[in-house]
């Protein structure tokens, strides 16, 4: 006899750790020397002035100033225009 019930193999209980992703100052708001401004993956919104981008494309303010938001326009290698987000710190 068994001295145990049978126990079934458990392939559901990990998770990953959250990333928390996104805008953490917006227009108007005052920042800090070193103050994250935006999380992200990848360069959706650029750095503008007084603005440094981290190794993870993190956005933190290199002065203090208020934040603000504008956009600009890129353009690739292949000719193709795109309007791409970019953040101040004036």
């Amino acid at each position: 006899m068994a001295s145990r019930k049978a126990g079934g193999s458990a392939k559901n209980l990990t998770d990953s750790n959250a990333q928390y992703l996104g805008i953490k100052l917006y227009a108007g708001e005052i920042a800090k020397i070193g103050n994250v401004i935006v999380r992200q993956r990848g360069t959706d919104i650029m750095a503008g002035t007084n603005v440094s981008l981290g190794k993870d494309h993190t956005l933190f303010a290199s002065k203090d100033g208020i934040v603000s938001y504008g956009t600009k326009r890129k353009t690739h290698f292949n000719g193709k225009t795109v309007v791409k987000k970019i953040v101040h710190v004036k």
